[in-house]
C-alpha cells in the first residue's frame, strides 16, 4: 500500500447497502410529496431514478447520485427558493435521522474499514447525503472512529462529481492527490477522483453502478471493498 496513503469512500452502495437502506425512506419522501397519492408517489419514485420493473435503483440516477437539493428540484419544480430550501432541509432530517437507523453495512463493510484503518491509512467518507446523514452512519455502524472526516453534500461548496471534497480531504491530512484513493460505486464518484487528480479511482459492484457505466473510468472494478486490501497489497 506504499503508493496509497489515504481513502476518500462513498457511503451509499459502498460501506451501506443501498437498496437495503434506502427504497422505504426514498418511499416514505415520495408518498410525502405526492401529498398520499400512491400513483403519484410511484411516478415521482421512478422519476428519481427508481426501476419498478427490475426493483432497483437506476445507476447514476438522482436516487443514486444526487442530492436532497437535487430531488426537491425534481419533485417540486415550482417551489419558490423559501419553500425549496425549507423542503431540503426537511428531507435532510429525514434521510440522517432514518438513514442511520436503518443502515445496513455492506458484507464485509466493518472488517475493511478495521483493516484499513489499522494499516495506517487515512480514511474519510465523501458521500452527497448530508454531513449529519454520513456522521450518523457511520456512528451507527461502530466505525465513525476510524475515519479523520465525512464530507456531505452540504460540507463543500460543489459535491461531488466536483473535486471539492478531494481538496478538504488533503488539506486535512497533508496528503498529495496522487497519495489517495477514490472508491465508489457510481459515475460521479469516479469523476470527482478524476477532476481531483487522485491516485487511483476504484469502482465496486455492490451498489447500483454496473461494470459497463464504470468501466470507462475506472483504475480497476472489485466486487466490493472487501477486496480493498488485497488489491492494494498487491499493488505495493
Amino acid at each position: 500500500m506504499a503508493d496509497i496513503k489515504g481513502i476518500l469512500f462513498d457511503k451509499d452502495g459502498t460501506l451501506v447497502d443501498f437498496e437495503a437502506t434506502w427504497f422505504a425512506i426514498g418511499d416514505q419522501m415520495a408518498m410525502e410529496a405526492a401529498g398520499g397519492d400512491r400513483i403519484r408517489a410511484n411516478e415521482l419514485m421512478q422519476a428519481a431514478g427508481y426501476d419498478y420493473a427490475s426493483k432497483g435503483f437506476v445507476p447514476d440516477s438522482v436516487f443514486a447520485a444526487g442530492t436532497n437539493a437535487d430531488i426537491v428540484e425534481l419533485w417540486y419544480p415550482d417551489a419558490d427558493d423559501a419553500d425549496r430550501l425549507s423542503h431540503v432541509r426537511h428531507f435532510d432530517r429525514i434521510t440522517a435521522e432514518q438513514g442511520a437507523l436503518q443502515a445496513v453495512a455492506l458484507p464485509g463493510c466493518i472488517e475493511t474499514i478495521s483493516t484499513l484503518h489499522r494499516s495506517g491509512l487515512r480514511l474519510g467518507v465523501c458521500t452527497n447525503d448530508s454531513t449529519s446523514g454520513a456522521e450518523k452512519t457511520l456512528a451507527a455502524l461502530g466505525i465513525a472512529q476510524m475515519f479523520d472526516a465525512a464530507y456531505g453534500y452540504d460540507a463543500v461548496a460543489n459535491p461531488k462529481p466536483a473535486p471539492d471534497t478531494i481538496t478538504a480531504f488533503l488539506d486535512l491530512t497533508g496528503l498529495k492527490a496522487s497519495e489517495i484513493a477514490v472508491v465508489g460505486d457510481n459515475r460521479h464518484d469516479l469523476v470527482m477522483a478524476r477532476a481531483g487528480g487522485a491516485g487511483l479511482a476504484v469502482g465496486v459492484l455492490s451498489g447500483t453502478g454496473t461494470r459497463e457505466t464504470l468501466a470507462p473510468i475506472a483504475d480497476v472494478i472489485l466486487d466490493s471493498i472487501a477486496d480493498l486490501p488485497g488489491y492494494l497489497t498487491g499493488r505495493a
